[in-house]
């Protein structure tokens, strides 16, 4: 292998889910823009974020998928959609898709527990094994085909706010993807490496929801992020895409924090 780190992908075939808006938009505009992906499947529930606009990129196509991936059915649409076009073959994974919800003690129940794990850690798992044949197909020792979740820096160090499902469901997705790791690697010697990427915060839809708690977005940025700024998709987009590059075909189960510095500080 060349120590050309330069990332193309070219020819290959990526899925982000969650890739209508915010993070999720950035990355499927990296990969079908920046990097010249064959084909980019953009995965949302809703229909009106299900293609990124506008959709269709200079050496890329972008393929918008509607489909609900807390339930069963809607990893087995997003198989059935990517087969359907004649893609055997999956190159990159993205799992972007995730729901947050905060309450109080007291009101935080079993109700939203759930359904904030159904989208972020079962749909995690069931798109992946959903898509294993079309990753197994794509991974070569050389250049393995990627897993990368899109995990939380509360999935590492709790939030200070309410969030208690959402964090505890990104501390339990990132143990997810270790263990997948490890699975695909060791145990079954598949092409397939599996890796995190835990943004601090990022101004999205959903992270606008901490204000609610009092503080603003520079209150949020003062008090959390050394680098004295927040982060924006593209600085998500560019560790996806390191983890998808050549320099990353030998790093498996790691977590990789995009914070500004906020797991640093004192």
């Amino acid at each position: 292998m060349s120590s050309n780190f330069a990332f193309d992908a070219a020819g290959k075939v990526v899925v982000v889910t969650g890739g209508g808006r915010g993070i999720g938009a950035g990355i499927v505009d990296a990969f079908a823009r920046q990097h010249g992906a064959k084909r980019v499947y953009s995965v949302s529930r809703s229909t009106e974020d299900t293609v990124l606009k506008p959709s269709t990129a200079s050496g890329g196509e972008i393929v918008g998928v509607s489909a609900d991936l807390s339930t069963p059915d809607g990893a087995a649409k997003v198989a059935s959609t990517i087969a359907a076009r004649g893609d055997d073959l999956v190159h990159v994974l993205v799992h972007n898709s995730g729901a947050s919800w905060g309450a109080e003690l007291e009101s935080h129940d079993d109700k939203g527990f759930v359904k904030t794990y159904q989208l972020n850690v079962m749909g995690t798992w069931r798109l992946t094994v959903a898509l294993l044949p079309h990753l197994m197909k794509a991974g070569t020792p050389q250049d393995p085909a990627r897993v990368i979740v899109i995990g939380s820096i509360a999935g590492i160090r709790p939030q200070k706010y309410p969030t208690f499902s959402y964090d505890a469901s990104k501390a339990a997705l990132h143990h997810l993807a270790l263990k997948l790791a490890d699975e695909f690697a060791r145990k079954r010697a598949l092409d397939i490496t599996v890796n995190v990427v835990a943004p601090g915060y990022i101004p999205t839809k959903m992270s606008a929801g901490l204000t609610k708690y009092g503080e603003s977005s520079d209150d949020i940025v003062a008090s959390s992020v050394p680098l004295r700024r927040a982060g924006a998709p593209a600085d998500v987009a560019g560790a996806v895409a390191f983890l998808s590059s050549d320099a990353a075909a030998w790093i498996t189960g790691v977590v990789l924090p995009v914070d500004g510095g906020f797991l640093a500080k004192l």
